[in-house]
């Protein structure tokens, strides 16, 4: 899926330094990369959705994209564990903030499908931060309609998979039991790791283990390691996956700034060993939400977000 970096005549666009960043002074883009609004001139695009239309419990998260690309500005490009560096190996910049409705959720998920469809149109992969985690709903409709039914990974300290909120069938809760009914992915193939905590009901995992959800609760990694995530990542491998990343996955010790922070979490170097093992991998898409500023310390979520955005581009 993923094929040959596409050739141009002009270089990949690389981060500035921080004194070029300065004298430019210091807009705020994903990673100080270059923003460029066209589909057709990346073949990564970066994408803010500042939308919390979908927070059942603490607001805050449209506010997300703006702090992660505030704190974004350290990261560097070599990745001496990887052995790689995304800006020169793909052509990646920031295509800039998805238009959004915050007084409706249904608008803001046409609107969602709408503008990605020139990104995929164009063979561009997306990397979108949220908000919260009802967009990976929306952007699974549209990453479907190029890929067909894809593979998901799900990091996230909640399953998601409910069936409603006060009645609504759309919100954070929702989002991938509605993509399982819309069959957007693949039977078998779906992945959530970092479970934990309270839940409603003894039967609030029946619908998972019906649709064969797999599922390792973080208090399953901690007794186990990460070997437990290796084992489950062969049946992922030639498949087109889509990895979600809720930022609540992590302990908030690491990442107070959550709409439903969950004790009991990953650390942040728990987090990026994650998702370093997603490498080789044919990730045709990718999401990280629920970054909620207003919650934070120090802007410590904000960081750590931006910093595994950047290992994500470095598993692409």
């Amino acid at each position: 899926m993923k094929g040959q970096p596409r050739k141009y005549r002009h270089p990949h666009p690389a981060p500035l330094d921080a004194l070029q960043h300065a004298r430019s002074g210091g807009i705020a883009t994903f990673m100080r990369l270059p923003h460029i609004p066209e589909a057709k001139e990346m073949e990564i695009a970066l994408v803010g959705i500042p939308f919390d239309g979908g927070t059942t419990y603490r607001p805050g998260t449209r506010f997300g994209p703006r702090h992660v690309r505030e704190q974004s500005v350290l990261i560097r490009p070599w990745n001496p564990e990887l052995g790689v560096n995304p800006f020169a190996k793909y052509r990646i910049a920031d295509y800039g903030d998805f238009s959004v409705n915050p007084l409706s959720i249904e608008d803001t998920f046409r609107r969602v499908e709408a503008q990605m469809e020139p990104l995929l149109k164009a063979g561009t992969r997306v990397a979108a931060v949220g908000g919260d985690h009802s967009l990976s709903l929306p952007l699974l409709r549209a990453t479907t309609k190029k890929y067909g039914p894809v593979a998901v990974i799900q990091f996230d300290a909640h399953n998601d998979l409910w069936d409603e909120y006060f009645g609504c069938k759309l919100s954070h809760g929702t989002p991938f039991r509605r993509a399982i009914e819309e069959r957007l992915i693949r039977e078998k193939s779906f992945l959530q790791v970092g479970l934990r905590g309270q839940v409603y009901s003894e039967h609030d995992f029946d619908f998972a283990r019906q649709h064969k959800v797999e599922m390792i609760t973080a208090e399953k990694f901690h007794a186990a390691g990460i070997h437990v995530f290796q084992d489950k990542l062969r049946a992922f491998r030639g498949k087109p996956v889509y990895v979600t990343l809720d930022i609540d996955c992590v302990d908030p010790a690491f990442a107070p700034g959550t709409g439903t922070p969950q004790v009991g979490g990953f650390s942040s170097a728990q987090m990026v060993d994650l998702v370093r093992e997603l490498s080789g991998l044919d990730i045709v898409g990718c999401d990280l939400v629920e970054v909620s500023p207003p919650y934070d310390n120090g802007s410590i979520t904000s960081l750590l977000a931006a910093n595994l955005l950047y290992e994500l581009l470095c598993v692409l």
